[in-house]
């Protein structure tokens, strides 16, 4: 049997091709039948464990992918053009590094640790070319809340009216600075190992989709609202004024509040050098932005500043003159390694995972965007793994947390570099720094340092422009937006990056629970349908309802489901069985006591046992009466029973991605109830995998069989036309029940 549809059937526009298929109208059993579908083969244990050589080879290039771009690594082309980018680079990371630390309430020195160790085993591991690894302001600030939630300054005072060689007086308060620094790079360091650990678990669990919940919306919110936490937590450092350490639940509003009760005191030489960096920073970066194409090296304007910032403080004498608050101490060399504070891991445990996460998640954003641009593809799981092991290192000498930042891959990729070798030599820049050169800047104002955080904050401001953006494309993204920005900015970061991973999945069930469902008709001689709202020039088959569902289906919707189904066909099934039951018992009745005749409508054998004349009125034993009732007339007994104008019911799963044993226990009954009634039901476009989960699922049995499984609308639609012309089909207008099966049906209904 085949089935021929053509395109000229209807005048096509002057630009289309009118078409012709001939094909066997196809059930999923004859395709798979006809076409000898092949059960998947699975590889046994032992399969799946031998290794060839080459494989062992390829799973080693995987682990260490340095050692298949640098066998093939263009030594004259590329090298010139790293070192400029790495040594540009370098300087970036210096001042950055430094900048930083200010943020994780450590001394500067640590933020040069930071940007030194993560390169050297991201340059072994990572698989991204450009990239830049080191601090990110965002995941420097998550750090820093639980620096001073661990370690505030109120765990380190001292007694006495002095001050000591290691502690500092303010209003009569001496506070040892010598132990609260330790304690708190110690609380840096361990949680830096401790992100490292969760990152390289992960990676080895292959779960590095689990970043991809972070969506877009909701990264620019928690990124701008990180953004606001890093500019309060930094304007007390230009003000330099005093205030309490603040973290979690409303800490930007203590912070301000702090930060406006001793305005009075702010110092004025560090509120001059912090906003004159801030300008002349942000301008200088309007410029390179803008004649990047005309400009072969953008201008390093951080460390131009920087330097004759230290400059001008060390020659003016600007802390003993006006009692700037400077940098001091920066030592030369390395701090010793040391293992975490095993303690301290348990009280850090949700900030890391949540750090580890947003670390991450940033990196592999920006390093997708340069491997896009670049035509080159990064292994996301072994993205986790590099970031872990650079994590893990870095915390053991005295590094804070490592992510990527994208101002600074910025100046990498810019400055022309190709490779991670420009890495590498960024990594040398700051170990001269941290070796030689890191007294010169010992000067320098802590302000500047300031200054140039909030500078590098305009990018994550300007995400603020975004949200009409997406309030015209998507409103759910929209406020999945404002959610996670509002969350964390009141709640904190951590806090507040899980309400809004939480209003993000919540979005995404109440979009799947309450799904679009619609009622297709078919486009006139063709086989197309189409949603019946959408379109002028549609027509809805006779007889016949075409239900869609455009999401999946699953607990939290099949109630749902089966609500827009209702109100598709028009009325309740159940409603129409038990109603039709309890007519046909009354008629059932009325026919017994010779109540009623044989009409037009009504047939019954006693009709033919009357005419015949064998029994007289009320003698008759009937054991068994056979009742035809024609359900479009009107019955001869007081029940409203619904109209059925359909006899058939197709459901296109062509959207259905998905069923669980919920919906499918429930889908089967729902099959049931409208065979019941004489509406035939048929399921339309399944994939082959919904197919293997519905019998995985026992949801085909003797009444829902697999033969009311098609492979399209049109070939459902097909074969209930030819089946309907062939007479084959029950009419749904007309019920056949006998007397004895009536309580057989009440009891399955009860």
């Amino acid at each position: 049997m085949t089935a021929r549809w053509s395109g000229m059937d209807a005048l096509p526009p002057e630009n289309l091709y009118p078409y012709t298929v001939s094909r066997p109208i196809y059930s999923n059993p004859t395709f798979e039948e006809d076409n000898e579908r092949q059960a998947r083969e699975e590889r046994t244990l032992r399969e799946r464990l031998s290794c060839t050589c080459r494989q062992a080879l390829k799973v080693v290039k995987g682990v260490f992918p340095v050692i298949d771009w640098l066998s093939r690594y263009p030594i004259r082309e590329w090298l010139p053009s790293d070192v400029v980018s790495g040594v540009s680079t370098g300087l970036v990371c210096s001042l950055q590094g430094l900048a930083y630390a200010l943020l994780v309430s450590v001394a500067p020195v640590y933020g040069l640790y930071s940007a030194f160790f993560p390169i050297l085993t991201y340059f072994l591991l990572g698989t991204s070319r450009h990239i830049s690894v080191g601090p990110f302001p965002v995941t420097c600030l998550m750090v820093g809340s639980v620096v001073l939630t661990l370690a505030p300054d109120d765990h380190f005072l001292l007694p006495g009216n002095g001050t000591g060689v290691n502690g500092t007086e303010a209003d009569g308060i001496v506070v040892d600075v010598e132990a609260m620094e330790a304690q708190r790079i110690m609380v840096a360091s361990s949680m830096t190992v401790l992100v490292g650990l969760f990152q390289v678990v992960m990676g080895l669990l292959q779960v590095g989709f689990l970043v991809r919940y972070l969506s877009d919306p909701l990264v620019g919110g928690f990124t701008t609202a990180a953004a606001f936490h890093v500019l309060i937590s930094q304007l007390k450092i230009v003000l330099s004024v005093p205030t309490n350490n603040h973290s979690g639940c409303f800490s930007i509003l203590y912070t301000l509040i702090d930060v406006f009760t001793n305005i009075r005191q702010t110092n004025r030489a560090d509120l001059v050098a912090g906003l004159l960096t801030i300008v002349i920073v942000m301008a200088v970066k309007e410029v390179n932005s803008k004649f990047r194409h005309k400009i072969p090296v953008p201008i390093p304007i951080e460390v131009i500043v920087t330097v004759f910032a230290a400059g001008i403080s060390y020659a003016t004498e600007l802390e003993s003159r006006y009692g700037a608050s400077l940098v001091h101490s920066i030592p030369r060399g390395f701090a010793p390694a040391q293992p975490p504070n095993t303690e301290l891991l348990w009280n850090i445990l949700g900030s890391s995972f949540s750090t580890a996460v947003v670390g991450y998640a940033v990196a592999v954003s920006v390093a997708k965007v340069y491997a896009a641009k670049h035509d080159y593809t990064i292994d996301g799981n072994q993205e986790l793994i590099a970031f872990g092991f650079s994590n893990v290192f870095c915390g053991c000498f005295s590094g804070f947390v490592a992510s990527t930042a994208l101002s600074r891959t910025a100046v990498q990729e810019s400055t022309g570099g190709k490779s991670q070798m420009a890495g590498i030599i960024s990594a040398v820049m700051v170990m001269i720094v941290i070796l030689a050169l890191g007294n010169l800047l010992e000067p320098l104002q802590k302000s500047v340092l300031a200054a140039i955080v909030v500078a590098n904050l305009k990018g994550m401001f300007m995400q603020v422009t975004e949200v009409p953006t997406l309030w015209r494309q998507n409103r759910a993204d929209c406020f999945i937006w404002l959610a996670t920005c509002l969350a964390s900015v009141v709640l904190g970061l951590d806090v507040g990056l899980l309400a809004g991973l939480v209003f993000e999945m919540g979005t995404v069930v109440v979009r799947t629970q309450f799904p679009a469902c619609s009622t297709l008709g078919n486009i006139p001689g063709t086989n197309i349908y189409r949603n019946m709202k959408d379109y002028k020039n549609i027509a809805e088959v006779p007889g016949i309802k075409i239900f869609k569902c455009n999401a999946p289906i699953y607990f939290a919707n099949i109630d749902y489901f089966k609500e827009r189904l209702r109100a598709t066909v028009g009325f309740d099934s159940v409603r129409v069985f038990k109603k039709r039951n309890k007519a046909l018992k009354k008629i059932h009745k009325l026919i017994k006591k010779g109540k009623l005749r044989a009409t037009e409508g009504f047939e019954s054998e006693q009709d033919s046992g009357r005419e015949s004349g064998q029994v007289e009125d009320g003698d008759w034993p009937v054991p068994e009466v056979e009742v035809r009732v024609d359900w479009a007339l009107e019955l001869p007994v007081r029940v409203s029973v619904p109209k059925v104008q359909i006899h058939s019911l197709v459901l296109d799963f062509s959207a259905v991605s998905f069923l669980d044993v919920v919906a499918a226990k429930s889908l089967r009954l729902v099959i049931k109830e409208f065979l019941r009634i004489g509406v035939n039901v048929y399921i339309a476009g399944c994939d082959d995998e919904i197919v293997r989960k519905m019998e995985a699922l026992a949801f085909f049995d003797e009444e829902v069989t697999r033969d009311l499984l098609f492979l399209s609308v049109h070939d459902a639609i097909l074969f209930i036309k030819l089946e309907t012309a062939n007479g084959s089909m029950q009419d749904a207008m007309v019920e056949g029940v006998r007397d004895p099966e009536i309580s057989g049906l009440f009891s399955d209904l009860n």
